[in-house]
């Protein structure tokens, strides 16, 4: 079939939205038409060039929600007229890493998916008679995609596809930061380094999982009192000083929990440093960029502060996202306020450009 899609053919341009071919799903895959599609810093990052796995010409987009259509043989996990989150984490069921509670890198596709392909080694993305890569094993800047059955959420009916999609990548790996990784206990104290759609998705998980103090930092007044709508109790404006900040709040000792959602290696050093001495531990969630180094000093350390590195929360994402959605349909997670801008595909560079002057949270991609 043809279809339209947003297409990254070099770093560093303009995606292209154009017509391109889409085969039909083969064994374990299934066709989903894309309802809403949320525009996340990880389709920008490797649109600039800056993500040293990057490929091209390739679809980009892994925020998707949408509707199953049509499936291969062998599917049994999903049906035509499910509502999906697409997973670009996802989540077989059978491998080691997934028969274990101690991660969610699933192991069943990811070298293939690494590679810009589908399980089977091949595209069903294509251009006159070229294969087309598929991003992150989802590629939902276009109408339809085919998609790995183990990469595919099901979600309730009644959720707003511009909601639903957001738990595809940034909200669920910051809830997950929280609940997952850091397991946070209630009454202890939290900070949360950056409050864009990961940050703000960890102050949440803190809240929910009933810590008694919650600062959030970053530079924006704005993202800060949406954070206090997340449940920060606290809010401090980053800078050189936010470190002694935290640990003079803290009676000199620093937080229990604290979470770097920024992609920002010096903020990742601050996040460390401001963990609590003795049992203190840092979640880092923030991708850096290509080369660089986390310094920390290895006092810090010795005295007791623990690192912890977070891939998409540490979701199993076929049977957490439906749960997370569920929350939200409870009124536990208010998810409105995180959908900044509703655009078209077409305007798809648009909303690249509103994330780097950090106009608002998220732009969503919505499809007629």
């Amino acid at each position: 079939m043809r279809i339209r899609a947003a297409v990254l053919e070099k770093f560093g341009q303009p995606l292209v939205v154009q017509e391109v071919d889409l085969a039909e799903p083969r064994s374990g895959e299934a066709l989903v038409r894309l309802t809403a599609c949320g525009v996340c810093h990880t389709d920008l990052f490797t649109a600039s060039g800056a993500d040293p796995s990057g490929y091209s010409p390739t679809v980009l987009g892994h925020e998707g929600a949408g509707i199953v259509e049509q499936v291969g043989p062998d599917v049994t996990s999903v049906a035509p007229g499910d509502h999906v989150v697409t997973l670009f984490s996802p989540q077989c069921r059978e491998c080691i890493h997934c028969k274990s509670d101690r991660t969610n890198l699933c192991l069943a596709i990811r070298e293939q998916q690494n590679q810009g392909y589908l399980p089977d080694g091949t595209t069903r993305l294509g251009r006159n008679g070229e294969p087309i890569r598929h991003f992150m094993g989802t590629s939902t800047f276009a109408e339809y995609t085919v998609m790995p059955e183990i990469a595919l959420a099901k979600v309730s009916p009644e959720a707003p596809p511009e909601h639903a999609c957001l738990f595809a990548c940034g909200l669920s790996t910051g809830l997950g930061a929280a609940i997952n990784t850091a397991k946070v206990e209630a009454g202890s104290t939290c900070v949360v380094f950056g409050a864009g759609m990961v940050g703000l998705g960890a102050v949440a998980g803190c809240r929910l999982q009933g810590a008694g103090r919650i600062v959030c930092v970053d530079l924006s007044s704005e993202r800060l009192e949406l954070a206090k709508g997340q449940g920060a109790t606290d809010t401090l404006v980053g800078g050189p000083d936010v470190v002694d900040q935290i640990v003079e709040m803290t009676d000199g000792f620093g937080a229990d929990y604290t979470f770097e959602a920024t992609g920002n290696v010096a903020v990742m050093r601050q996040a460390v440093e401001s963990a609590r001495m003795g049992w203190g531990l840092c979640t880092v969630a923030g991708v850096a960029g290509k080369g660089e180094v986390l310094e920390i000093v290895p006092r810090f350390l010795i005295t007791g502060r623990r690192v912890a590195g977070s891939s998409f929360g540490g979701c199993k994402g076929r049977d957490q996202v439906p749960q997370f959605v569920e929350r939200a349909l409870a009124g536990e997670i208010d998810v409105a306020p995180f959908v900044s801008h509703r655009i078209r595909l077409d305007d798809v560079n648009r909303a690249f450009e509103l994330m780097e002057a950090q106009d608002g949270i998220r732009s969503v991609i919505e499809f007629a």
